[in-house]
């Protein structure tokens, strides 16, 4: 069970700092902080510069926090966050499936990693090197999740869509 979490974790953790590298540095083919920020001013986060450094450094932070397995919950909470504003400010609109730019991606990122905080990070962490586990109760993960959500949801609220006027 171990190696399947070490496994699990190094996949969505990597390759959602990737996305956060992405954001921030415009590393592995993304915009930078400059085109985020355009983007999500676009979606109605504004001021957007704001917005993207908050969303590359959450994600970023997030990705690197689960592939590490250090700080229990803590990683796959931000990152639950962050997949839920994805989920509903650009997918949702789109379906399910990714080849249509659907919430498929979106919600394996949050499935996943709810069942990392879930499950912890197993043998091979630097939470169990460091002795950290059992500081992560399941009212602590519960707790974790609940305001990764919380965050998300709020982020969303926030929000200030342009609203288009039809042309007369």
């Amino acid at each position: 069970m171990d190696e399947g979490l070490v496994l699990a974790r190094l996949v969505f953790g990597l390759l959602m700092a990737a996305h956060g590298a992405q954001k921030l540095f415009g590393w592995f083919g993304g915009h930078g902080l400059a085109g985020t920020a355009g983007f999500l001013e676009m979606l109605g986060f504004r001021p957007g510069r704001v917005f993207a450094t908050t969303a590359a450094l959450t994600e970023l932070a997030s990705g690197l926090l689960v592939a590490l397995g250090l700080l229990g919950p803590v990683g796959p909470a931000l990152m639950l966050s962050v997949m839920i504003v994805a989920a509903v400010s650009v997918h949702l609109k789109n379906g399910l499936f990714s080849m249509s730019n659907g919430i498929e991606l979106p919600l394996l990122y949050g499935a996943a990693a709810a069942a990392l905080a879930l499950t912890g990070p197993g043998r091979y962490s630097l939470d169990a090197l460091l002795g950290l586990e059992s500081l992560w109760t399941p009212a602590v993960v519960w707790t974790a999740l609940a305001l990764g959500i919380v965050g998300g949801v709020a982020n969303l609220a926030i929000r200030r869509p342009a609203h288009t006027v039809a042309a007369a």
